[in-house]
C-alpha cells in the first residue's frame, strides 16, 4: 500500500490557509485526527517516533492512551515499526488489517460506503490526487478530511463536521481500531488502536449531545 496521508486537494489547504475560524478545541481536536490518519498512512519515521515518545500524558481514558502510545513509540524503532506497518496494511497479497469503509460495512472493497464518500466528497470540493491508488474510503483520508473539517480548512456547512463522522466513521471507525488493538502482527499499532478508538468513542459521545 502507498502512503495516503495528504491524498487529497482540501480547497483552502495551503493556498488561502484556514477558512473558518476554529476554537481552541477544534484544533486540538484536528491534531488528534491528523496524528491518526498520519499513523493509518505510512509508517511513522524517526522524527514522529521520537515526538510521540516525548509527549506529555493527560488525564483520563484518552490521557491513559497517549501514555500508552509514549511508551510504544520510545520501545520501538523505524525499522521495526515499517516491518509492522507492512505485515498489518500491506502484507503478501494482502495484510492483516484492510482500513477501508466498505470493507468493514459490506465485507467487499469498493462497494457503496465508496460512493457515499466520493459524494460527500464531491459536494465539499474536495480532489482526489491522482497519483494514488488507495481507494477514498480508506480510514487515513477519512480522518484526515475530519482534521481539516475541524480545523477550518476549507468552507463547509455547520453541520457538515457531524453529517461527515455519522455517515463515514462511526459506523466502523471504532470497530477497525479495536481489531487494531488486538492485531497479531501489532506492538506499536496496538496502542495507536487504543487511542484510536478511545478518541472515537468520544467524539461520538460528543456528537451525539450535539444533536
Amino acid at each position: 500500500m502507498s502512503s495516503v496521508a495528504s491524498v487529497m486537494a482540501l480547497p483552502g489547504d495551503e493556498v488561502s490557509g484556514v477558512v473558518g475560524v476554529p476554537d481552541e478545541i477544534d484544533l486540538l481536536r484536528a491534531q488528534q485526527y491528523d496524528l491518526l490518519a498520519a499513523l493509518l498512512g505510512r509508517a511513522p519515521g524517526s522524527s514522529l517516533l521520537a515526538a510521540l515518545a516525548a509527549v506529555k500524558e493527560g488525564d483520563g481514558v484518552l490521557g491513559r492512551q497517549v501514555a500508552a502510545l509514549r511508551r510504544a513509540a520510545a520501545e520501538t524503532d523505524t525499522e521495526s515499526v515499517e516491518r509492522e506497518f507492512f505485515a498489518l496494511f500491506i502484507g503478501v497479497g494482502r495484510g492483516e488489517l484492510l482500513p477501508y469503509a466498505s470493507y468493514y460495512l459490506t465485507g467487499f472493497l469498493n462497494e457503496r460506503p465508496l460512493a457515499r464518500v466520493r459524494e460527500d466528497f464531491a459536494a465539499l470540493g474536495i480532489e482526489r490526487d491522482e497519483s494514488m491508488s488507495e481507494p477514498e474510503d480508506h480510514l487515513a483520508i477519512l480522518l484526515e478530511v475530519m482534521a481539516g473539517l475541524a480545523a477550518g480548512r476549507f468552507e463547509a456547512e455547520p453541520g457538515m463536521q457531524a453529517h461527515f463522522f455519522a455517515r463515514h466513521i462511526e459506523p466502523w471507525a471504532d470497530r477497525f481500531f479495536a481489531d487494531l488493538e488486538k492485531a497479531k502482527a501489532g506492538r506499536f499499532y496496538r496502542a495507536v488502536g487504543g487511542l484510536g478508538r478511545a478518541f472515537i468513542e468520544i467524539e461520538a459521545e460528543a456528537f451525539a449531545m450535539e444533536g
